[in-house]
């Protein structure tokens, strides 16, 4: 599990990075625009899935963000300041999975609720995380689809004979398939 962890917080940052690549294309009026899914737009979508990493991240940091990470529901008006922020964001998150071993895997991970502190395993915590990434970032593709920006194929992760189609991506975040792969081929 702790592998999958690892490769899973690879393919959220190069997905992230594909899919801010075609978002920084749209013109302000595009990215802003009201749209059919369950956020209103896809800067409203993009906005949520970076709250929900830095509260969850946070968390699994042993961090004390808590629900002070939902104040401002809209931090970035813009692509441009989103994309690094959510990059900087999803390399934490490689950082945490890389310091993965079984103790830390199964401890407790506090979330400040509203009224209540949440206890699950990390684990868990780190499977909710992906699973609400890949929601999301399903929904910004969607929506993207309604503009003159096409959006970018996001399940060429883990096949082998795929590598070729990340290489370029790869670089440009300076990672490597032996990296990301470096206990497994």
């Amino acid at each position: 599990m702790i592998e999958y962890f690892r490769h899973q917080a690879y393919c959220n940052l190069w997905s992230n990075h594909r899919l801010l690549e075609a978002c920084a294309r749209l013109s302000e009026d595009a990215f802003h625009a009201r749209r059919c899914s369950f956020f209103p737009s896809i800067h409203a979508t993009l906005n949520h899935i970076l709250i929900v990493d830095a509260y969850y991240i946070d968390a699994l940091e042993g961090g004390t963000l808590g629900q002070r990470a939902f104040y401002d529901e809209l931090p970035y008006s813009r692509v441009d300041t989103l994309w690094p922020a959510q990059e900087a964001l999803d390399r934490r998150l490689i950082a945490i999975c890389h310091a993965l071993d079984d103790a830390s895997l199964a401890a407790d991970i506090t979330l400040a609720r509203t009224e209540r502190q949440q206890r699950e395993p990390a684990h868990r915590v780190l499977a909710h995380l992906f699973v609400h990434q890949t929601h999301h970032r399903g929904q910004v593709h969607a929506m993207l689809s309604e503009t003159d920006v096409a959006p970018p194929q996001l399940d060429e992760f883990f096949m082998l004979d795929e590598a070729p189609l990340r290489r370029e991506e790869f670089a440009a975040l300076g990672i490597s398939e032996a990296q990301v792969w470096s206990t497994l081929r």
